[in-house]
């Protein structure tokens, strides 16, 4: 379950800076494990449930963000607060968690979220896949199958790596389901009676998680594409009157000039430093 985020290109401007802040893995790490892996360690599952896909089960509810942030600096960690507003789905939940550890830590973006944190979900996926197998044996020890196990034991082979994946990408159309539904069926025995009414509640369950893939992608896409527009008119109320290169240069002189801009030659040099707002802005009319 890899999660990419698409970005469409425009015009912006990125103003640069005489220093550059590098992003903490650390730090995020602890922020998204604030929305993602509540109770982490007495469920290893506990990320994917929260924030990879719903197949994976119903997270704890009973347990507290305590357990995951007792110790450590509330400024990068979602407080029980914020949490209250948080979206049930996972994907969604992910978004969200997301947009606002970001927002704590500006100098991260979607790309460290994505190369450092989806594999945490990807391992804890595959923890809640090992635990499903392990129900799906114990289904299958019983020596008479009731609905409800029947049910398990098709879902758990469905949504396996092989067939349809937890998001049902690979069963995208009715032959590629019905191929790997049909596998299943055979597979699990006793259970004829039940494979009508199963498959439908498959097919529901296939429906949404592709419907919340789409949504997903377009909530992203909209979030990202208002907050580049945003900077973009940011960037050109900043470029008015040359008020950004006016700023950038009062910087400079307060920042790296000994005399603070006293004297001509300094000046001359911090407008020279400057200057490229004036290509930059002139770009931008």
């Amino acid at each position: 379950m890899k999660i990419r985020v698409l970005l469409f290109s425009g015009i912006m401007l990125t103003i640069p800076s005489f220093s550059y802040a590098a992003c903490s893995v650390a730090n995020l790490t602890r922020c998204l494990d604030s929305v993602c892996a509540i109770n982490i360690g007495a469920n290893p599952a506990a990320r994917c449930q929260y924030c990879g896909t719903s197949s994976a089960g119903t997270p704890d509810k009973s347990t507290t963000m305590k357990k995951i942030s007792a110790g450590t600096s509330s400024k990068y960690t979602i407080s029980d607060k914020e949490l209250k507003t948080a979206p049930a789905d996972a994907g969604e939940r992910y978004v969200w968690g997301t947009k606002l550890c970001l927002e704590k830590l500006p100098e991260c973006s979607t790309e460290n979220v994505s190369e450092n944190y989806d594999s945490l979900i990807e391992q804890s996926c595959t923890a809640a896949g090992i635990s499903a197998e392990m129900a799906n044996l114990a289904s299958k020890s019983n020596k008479t199958k009731n609905q409800n196990s029947c049910n398990q034991e098709m879902e758990v082979c469905i949504v396996d790596s092989a067939r349809c994946t937890a998001d049902y990408r690979n069963c995208k159309t009715e032959s590629d389901f019905d191929k790997y539904f049909s596998e299943c069926s055979i597979a699990s025995q006793g259970c004829d009676s039940f494979l009508s009414d199963i498959r439908n509640n498959l097919i529901s369950a296939r429906d949404k998680a592709i419907a919340n893939a789409d949504k997903i992608l377009k909530n992203i896409v909209t979030y990202y594409q208002n907050a580049r527009e945003q900077r973009l008119k940011s960037t050109q109320t900043a470029c008015k009157n040359n008020q950004a290169k006016q700023d950038c240069v009062q910087r400079v002189c307060k920042n790296n000039m000994r005399n603070k801009c006293q004297e001509k030659k300094e000046s001359n040099i911090a407008n020279e430093l400057c200057k490229f707002y004036d290509i930059a802005c002139e770009r931008l009319k």
